[in-house]
C-alpha cells in the first residue's frame, strides 16, 4: 500500500568554551523563541517558530514562554530586524546598553532561541489526467513531491552572555497524490516532524543540563 513517509535526524552541539556545566532552566525563568529574519526568500516561516514555542509550552514539564511579538515590543528597538544581534559575541555590547539588562530581567527571559531554516521542494513528478462529462468524471494517475525541512536552533544564554548550544533538525519525506477516480493526498509533513524533534531536543537540553 502506498503511503507518505518521513525520515528525520537531530544533532546537538554544546558550547565548550565555558567549562561550567549548562544550568537547567529554573521555574521562574522563561524562554523566547525568535525567527531569524533575513531579506532572502528562504526566511524562516513564522508558523515553524510558533510550532516550536507551542511544543515547549505544552507536555511534561512545560516551559514558561515569552511570546516573540511581546518580547520584541518590550525590547524595542534592540530586537528589530535591522538591530537584532546576529552573533553571540554581540551580546555583551547589547546587554551593556543602558536599561537593556534591566528590561530582560523584568521580563524574566533566560534563554533566547533563534530559529533559522526552511522547508524546500527537492523534486517532483508524475502525471494525472482528469475528465468530466454529463455522466460524471474522475482522475487517473499519480503525482509525487519530495520535500526537506532543515532547521537550526541557536540557544543563547543571556545570563552567561554566550551561546549555550546549537541543535539542528532535518526531515525529508515524499508526498503522493494517487487517483483512481478521486485524488487521495498522502502528505509527508516534514516541517511538523522537524518541529517535534527540535522542540524535544531543546527541552532535554535545557532541563537536563550537562
Amino acid at each position: 500500500m502506498l503511503s507518505a513517509c518521513v525520515s528525520s535526524q537531530i544533532e546537538e552541539f554544546r558550547h565548550d568554551a565555558d567549562t561550567r556545566p549548562i544550568e537547567a532552566i529554573q521555574e521562574f525563568e522563561s524562554v523566547v523563541v525568535l525567527t531569524r529574519r533575513t531579506h532572502t526568500a528562504q526566511e524562516t516561516e513564522k508558523s515553524f517558530t510558533e510550532c516550536v514555542s507551542k511544543k515547549l509550552q505544552s507536555g511534561k514539564d512545560p516551559f514558561r514562554i515569552t511570546k516573540q511579538a511581546k518580547f520584541v515590543d518590550l525590547m524595542f528597538p534592540y530586537f528589530e530586524p535591522r538591530l537584532a544581534p546576529n552573533h553571540p559575541y554581540e551580546l555583551p555590547a547589547l546587554l551593556a546598553k543602558p536599561g537593556v539588562l534591566e528590561r530582560i530581567n523584568d521580563i524574566g527571559v533566560r534563554y533566547v532561541i533563534w530559529i533559522d531554516g526552511s522547508t524546500e521542494t527537492l523534486d517532483q513528478g508524475g502525471t494525472m489526467t482528469c475528465a468530466f462529462g454529463a455522466a460524471g468524471g474522475g482522475c487517473l494517475g499519480i503525482t509525487w513531491r519530495e520535500k526537506e525541512s532543515s532547521y537550526e536552533a541557536s540557544i543563547w544564554d543571556l545570563k552567561r552572555q554566550q551561546v549555550a548550544g546549537i541543535i539542528s533538525a532535518d526531515a525529508k519525506g515524499t508526498s503522493y497524490m494517487p487517483a483512481l477516480v478521486i485524488p487521495i493526498p498522502l502528505i509527508a509533513r516534514t516541517a511538523k516532524v522537524a518541529c517535534n524533534g527540535l522542540a524535544q531536543q531543546i527541552h532535554a537540553f535545557l532541563t537536563e543540563g550537562a
